[in-house]
């Protein structure tokens, strides 16, 4: 079926709809669903908020911890993001040819905010993704950030300091020993983790700087399983380009490795495979592209840009007491959660201290 807007608007008048799992936590957000027509066809109503429909009436910045929404186009959290990325047909265009697609999609605005029409894409979603899937996610974007993108108003900027100096952080925890002894955490957790963490979050503004510093593309910025479908035909669709914006070359590939693990879709014990096939899947797409810098500098922009994660392992420490856990809004085996958060801290250390070798 292919997409129409005024039937996507259609369904969704007085139609039941299901929820989607999505982040809660930001205040952009509204909701996220399905909804079925009478016809049976199903499509996405994404409902974005503006910041003052969150309770403030004014420009600025609205919402909850480090995941306010924001009036400020060049923000990393810029409510109406979304609705620029679907009004500009140079998106669509420039991932033409890559194995990349953007959905299609209409909006609708309101007072109080906009809401996304879009098609409710058909395939595998990346939480099933095999390893040639995720090389072929890699392949493409290296083809997408080989290309030069025109600089859009609304894109944000500095979104890897911005987003991750902004977390809501029990730093503290960090040494506190009490909180290391714990049995999720002393049985889980691979020895030396604790040293190896308080060493990425010593020289955390060394590791930014190094990202900062390499070279630039136009980048998704919340690239991973949950934001990716591949379609029967190959093409894979990028969801979610509320971050979208300037980056590094390589950091979408350093956000979608560890965050796939630290979710539960991918196992940690194969982390190290999936971040050497999508490196490789990357600077291969990048050659493709046109590219032709030095693989060296990518490499080392995708292992410093994983300090992005630094806020996480202390929230997660400083949870491990709680009675039940969740990975992505959803409960889970707390000891499975453990042993594979571990593991991928473990390889997130590692990388970044590699990064810092490279630096010195």
């Amino acid at each position: 079926m292919s997409f129409s807007y005024d039937a996507a608007r259609g369904a969704g008048r007085g139609r039941p709809a299901t929820p989607l799992r999505h982040n809660l936590l930001n205040a952009v957000t509204a909701k996220v669903e399905r909804v079925t027509g009478e016809d049976g066809n199903t499509f996405i109503r994404k409902e974005l908020r503006r910041p003052c429909a969150a309770g403030v009436g004014g420009a600025g910045e609205v919402g909850l911890g480090g995941w306010a929404a924001s009036e400020a186009p060049r923000h990393w959290n810029y409510w109406r993001r979304e609705v620029e990325v679907y009004r500009d047909a140079g998106v669509r265009e420039r991932l033409t040819g890559t194995g990349l697609g953007l959905p299609e999609g209409g909006v609708e605005e309101f007072s109080g905010g906009a809401v996304l029409w879009l098609e409710d894409v058909a395939g595998r979603p990346g939480t099933e993704f095999a390893l040639a899937d995720h090389a072929a996610l890699a392949l493409g974007c290296g083809r997408w950030q080989a290309r030069p993108a025109p600089e859009r108003e609304w894109t944000s900027t500095g979104f890897l300091r911005d987003y991750s100096t902004t977390r809501d952080v029990p730093w503290e925890v960090l040494d506190d020993d009490a909180a290391w002894r714990q049995p999720l955490v002393a049985d889980s957790w691979p020895a030396g983790l604790r040293r190896a963490w308080a060493e990425l979050v010593a020289h955390r503004g060394e590791l930014l700087t190094i990202v900062e510093q390499s070279p630039r593309a136009q980048c998704h910025l919340d690239l991973w399983v949950s934001n990716v479908i591949r379609r029967p035909d190959g093409e894979i669709a990028l969801l979610d380009w509320a971050f979208t914006g300037d980056g590094a070359l390589g950091e979408d590939i350093g956000n979608h490795i560890p965050d796939a693990v630290f979710d539960l879709f991918w196992p940690a014990e194969r982390i190290g495979e999936l971040a050497e096939t999508c490196l490789g899947s990357y600077l291969e797409g990048l050659r493709e592209g046109g590219w032709r810098g030095e693989p060296a500098v990518v490499r080392r922009a995708v292992m410093a840009s994983m300090v992005k994660y630094a806020w996480l392992l202390p929230l997660v420490l400083a949870k491990a007491a709680n009675p039940s856990h969740a990975a992505y809004h959803q409960q889970v085996d707390s000891q499975r959660l453990f042993q594979q958060r571990g593991l991928a801290f473990e390889f997130v250390a590692d990388w970044a201290a590699e990064a810092l070798k490279g630096r010195r």
